[in-house]
């Protein structure tokens, strides 16, 4: 892989997705664009996106890598959220708010009453929450946000608030964890402009501010989110995401905002 290198992205219309997706997306169709997916590089077991909504999104969880082996073939899927935007009052559900039992989720799965378990959390731009595999957890409306996740689409949901789409409550029921959670992070200062947003197994984010030229390191993913950033002899702007390669590569901006991703393990390792 040559020094740097632009990530490909598509865009895909959803029910619950919205024309709003400047700056990150020129939506010059208007069209109701849910989310906006990078191409990974060869042997990096990640997916990248960004993802815009008008309404809720369902309630649902995600398998670890065990069950999804067992069942799927594939890779589990543990996540981590950025929030880009929010409109005013704008919420996600992140865990549940109280202990409760497998039968207690069985009763109220593909009913209403699932919202009423559900810690939901108002939030701002610049929060940050990791979901691990098993976390029950929705989206509300009113959002824009940068999406790390395992490679991997597999999703049950328990709750999608009459939509017509396909439940998957047996599978849920396996893989939900039924304690409370709310895994809200908290940026970790490493030096002047750069902090630590997350870190897995599977990944580590961290967000930089750059002023100045500076190196970025060999087989990460720099995700634009505010200005300009010349990496190579290539220009990124908001929504672009790049890669680097063996050697890495100088970057220079006279103010830019980037999430930095690297992958912990490579997609042999993980899709064993």
């Amino acid at each position: 892989m040559s020094s740097v290198a632009r990530l490909a992205r598509r865009a895909l219309t959803k029910v619950w997705g919205t024309p709003r997706t400047e700056p990150w997306f020129n939506n010059l169709k208007q069209e109701q664009i849910g989310e906006v997916w990078f191409e990974s590089p060869q042997d990096t077991p990640l997916l990248i996106k960004f993802l815009f909504t008008s309404q809720s999104l369902s309630i649902q969880v995600h398998p670890d890598d065990e069950y999804a082996r067992r069942r799927h073939g594939c890779l589990g899927k543990t996540e981590m959220w950025h929030i880009l935007r929010a409109d005013e009052g704008a919420k996600i559900a992140i865990g549940l708010r109280r202990p409760i039992t497998r039968e207690e989720l069985a009763a109220v799965a593909g009913k209403p009453e699932i919202l009423e378990l559900l810690n939901w959390v108002e939030v701002r731009p610049g929060d940050t929450f990791f979901i691990p595999a098993g976390t029950i957890h929705a989206l509300g409306g009113g959002l824009a946000l940068c999406e790390i996740q395992q490679l991997s689409d597999i999703t049950y949901r328990l709750y999608d608030y009459g939509r017509d789409r396909e439940l998957h409550i047996p599978q849920s029921l396996d893989v939900s964890r039924l304690a409370p959670g709310n895994e809200r992070r908290h940026p970790v200062p490493i030096e002047s402009g750069r902090e630590l947003l997350t870190e897995c197994p599977y990944f580590r984010t961290e967000k930089l501010v750059i002023s100045a030229a500076t190196l970025c390191e060999p087989h990460h993913i720099g995700v634009v989110l505010e200005g300009e950033v010349r990496a190579g002899d290539e220009l990124f702007g908001s929504g672009d995401a790049f890669a680097t390669g063996d050697e890495g590569c100088e970057i220079e901006s006279e103010h830019a905002v980037i999430v930095s991703v690297t992958a912990q393990c490579e997609r042999a390792e993980t899709a064993k």
